[in-house]
């Protein structure tokens, strides 16, 4: 099986989004890690960010793939970011 480092360049920038869904969701997580769990980011934030990590030049597909996924919080007026609180494994066994 492929992992995440498999679509990442010498600088760890993904270089194309995988067709597969489960990887998919390591790229997505992969870059949610790059988000601050307390800071509240613009959409020209997220998109300067994602830009940072990406070499395919589509920060909107990116930004709205980490929320529809649920790693991005995103207000209902799409003004505010934030990463979202995912369970731990150990959360989701309790």
């Amino acid at each position: 099986m492929k992992c995440v480092a498999n679509f990442l360049d010498q600088e760890g920038r993904l270089v194309r989004f995988p067709a597969k869904r489960a990887m998919q969701l390591e790229a997505l997580a992969y870059l949610a890690g790059k988000f601050s769990p307390c800071q509240v980011y613009s959409e020209k934030e997220v998109n300067e960010l994602l830009g940072q990590w990406h070499t395919f030049g589509d920060s909107a597909t990116l930004r709205r793939a980490l929320c529809d996924a649920r790693f991005l919080n995103r207000d209902p007026y799409g003004r505010q970011y934030s990463l979202a609180k995912r369970p731990n494994a150990e959360e989701q066994n309790s």
